[in-house]
């Protein structure tokens, strides 16, 4: 037995790291793996390299031209010198920068409340993170058409609860709105804020997720030497909570600030930029030069204005990230580093105050009325606090529940809006009956399941070659995948389209699955990188002891102990994929391939919106993927802690 542990002695040896003597001159010019980096980088390269990097490529050539009829004229640079006297354009990027900011604080606060209250639980805590999710799960077509219903001036249960809760006329008495009933979506001072609500609405269960995933991954010892230490609930979450929370919080808000910046379906849905151009943000503005005024150089050169700030964005969150996984010292220490949140927070609020002082104090009063509760509660008990969460998560779902099981004769009436008299099928039969749904539905799955085994596929090998492989241009390819949340499909579907017709895939199901990676590889590249990283190398070395290549000891070993990630970023892909409108809508145009949101736009003609058959097919449609994500939940916690949150 003793002499059969000592022959592995010199592969022991010949499998360690090189040192630098070992190294051929290629490897010490471009990394000791640098040849497996290449082989497992190459499908996202790829995929980034054709659909989005030559895409921007061309962007930027399309950018200095003007369409005179049919000719493309040559104009260099006055696109861009137009764009300083365009008062729509400066417009539109004070409207995303509000409607970026607002919404960005109160996700914060709500998904922090959120996470803080369910990880005190310890019953019903999958059930409630199942129910929690179910906004950011359903399409944005079902989200926007909701909304719509429910802000609807006359008819819609907002202004009917709160006018016979009393709560509007008070609203109205505070100066909070103009005048009662509220006209949510057609008053212009009221339009961006219910955007911003809708918006806050959809996204604070990705931030809950992603903060409750932090709050496992802070040691309880610490909690325990506070306690120790005499300190309170509230010095507690000040130096023990926030400070664990500070990588997750840095790339979850950084994430959500570039998606909610490029925004463009939610926007389009609820107003399309309405009234005027209160809510239009810098994208809408784009895509109305480039596609209704089909003005393509001033719509690229709208977008192309915004890159170098969105991309530097990007770049400093990768060089703070590499900070704090210890690749890099920090740039600052002490008392500097910790003013710097301070600094970027007393810009933002004069910002804030400056760009929308008729939204700013409103808002304020709104934030500062949700902490006295959260801070009231804290003392009285949780459920409370998570009762009201959920009948604000969940009561626009309920509205497409109970609508979706009404008559016809009681959705046209508007009698007993909240309540269906009587229950029954009717809407579901008329929805088969009168649509091709069954096909639309079938066509998402086959597109939602194809592009996400792509996007799993092309992430997890790149996603390993980051974490594990030694090579010159890591960082420099890490930023470029990251860069591609940058170009908002408003812009990028314009030369994406003409590569698909160069290449005859228009009109396909294919179009979809090739294109839909370009927006949920990023991530899930991101997501896996830090999870491989908190993967104990130790277990690898020894499947490389043990004789095995470094291929092999990647799909026997890390491949398996990496299921709670690669089930996380299948669940994000899946999702994303489900719920995506834009390229849809324009790659798409015959029935028979339509997918599910796109299906359901195409069912509103003008001012006759089928509520009912919209309402049974929202709920068709979010029930598979609530599913889902209720009884994987936990690996998606579990992924998230060890991936996104520890980077």
């Amino acid at each position: 037995m003793s002499s059969t542990r000592t022959t592995p002695a010199p592969v022991v040896k010949g499998t360690s790291p090189p040192g630098p003597g070992s190294l051929t001159g290629v490897q010490r010019r471009l990394g000791r793996d640098w040849r497996l980096a290449v082989l497992f980088l190459a499908p996202t390269a790829l995929l980034v390299g054709v659909l989005v990097l030559v895409p921007i490529l061309q962007s930027m050539i399309t950018s200095t031209t003007v369409r005179h009829g049919a000719d493309t004229v040559f104009v260099g640079l006055d696109n861009y010198r137009a764009l300083v006297g365009d008062k729509q354009f400066r417009t539109g990027v004070v409207n995303s920068f509000v409607f970026t900011a607002y919404a960005e604080v109160f996700k914060v606060v709500l998904g922090l409340s959120a996470a803080l209250l369910l990880h005190r639980l310890r019953r019903g805590r999958a059930l409630l993170i199942g129910l929690l999710l179910v906004p950011w799960v359903v399409p944005t077509v079902v989200t926007a058409f909701s909304w719509r219903a429910l802000l609807d001036p006359i008819f819609g249960s907002v202004n009917n609860l709160l006018t016979a809760s009393g709560i509007g006329p008070l609203l109205a008495s505070l100066h909070l709105v103009d005048s009662w009933p509220a006209g949510w979506l057609s008053d212009p001072s009221l339009a961006m804020p219910s955007v911003i609500l809708v918006n806050v609405w959809k996204g604070v269960p990705f931030f809950t997720v992603c903060f409750l995933a932090g709050l496992k991954s802070i040691p309880a010892d610490l909690y325990e030497a506070a306690t120790i230490d005499g300190a309170s609930t509230w010095q507690q979450f000040r130096h023990v909570t926030l400070p664990g929370l500070r990588h997750v919080i840095t790339v979850t808000v950084t994430l959500s600030s570039i998606w909610t910046f490029n925004n463009f379906d939610l926007i389009w849905l609820l107003t399309q930029g309405g009234p005027g151009d209160v809510t239009a943000p810098y994208v809408l503005v784009a895509y109305s030069k480039a596609i209704l005024q089909l003005q393509y150089g001033a719509g690229a050169a709208v977008t192309l204005v915004m890159l170098p700030i969105i991309a530097g964005l990007v770049f400093l969150l990768v060089r703070l990230l590499r900070e704090d996984s210890g690749n890099r010292p920090p740039r600052w220490t002490g008392p500097t580093r910790r003013a710097v949140p301070w600094v970027i927070t007393g810009l933002v609020t004069g910002l804030l105050l400056w760009a929308s002082p008729e939204i700013f104090w409103k808002a304020a009063l709104v934030l500062a009325v949700i902490l006295l509760i959260a801070a009231v509660v804290s003392r009285t008990g949780t459920w409370i606090a998570l009762a009201g969460l959920l009948a604000f998560v969940l009561g626009p779902m309920y509205w497409i529940f109970v609508t979706a099981f009404k008559s016809e004769t009681q959705v046209v009436m508007r009698d007993n809006d909240l309540w269906p008299t009587p229950w029954t099928l009717e809407q579901f039969s008329g929805l088969f009956t009168n649509q091709p749904f069954g096909r639309w539905y079938l066509n998402t799955i086959m597109v939602s399941a194809a592009s996400t085994a792509v996007a799993l596929l092309c992430a997890a090998l790149g996603g390993y070659a980051l974490a594990r492989l030694r090579f010159r241009g890591a960082q420099g390819f890490t930023v470029t995948v990251l860069l591609t949340y940058v170009m908002p499909g408003a812009l990028l579907f314009i030369p994406l389209y003409q590569l698909l017709i160069e290449t005859r895939l228009t009109d396909s199901l294919w179009s979809l699955v090739v294109t839909y990676p370009t927006f949920t590889l990023p991530f899930a590249t991101w997501l896996l990188t830090g999870y491989f990283a908190s993967i104990p190398v130790d277990l690898e070395e020894a499947a490389l002891v043990d004789g095995s290549t470094r291929i092999q000891a990647f799909r026997r070993v890390v491949l398996p102990l990496a299921k709670p990630g690669l089930l996380a970023v299948a669940l994000f892909t899946l999702t994303n994929a489900w719920n995506e409108f834009l390229f849809a809508f324009v790659f798409i145009t015959k029935d028979e391939y339509k997918t599910l949101p796109v299906g359901m736009q195409s069912m509103i003609a003008g001012d006759v919106v089928p509520q009912g058959q919209l309402a049974a097919a929202s709920l068709l449609v979010s029930i598979p993927v609530v599913v889902m994500y209720a009884f994987g939940q936990r690996f998606l916690t579990e992924g998230l802690t060890a991936g996104a949150v520890k980077g």
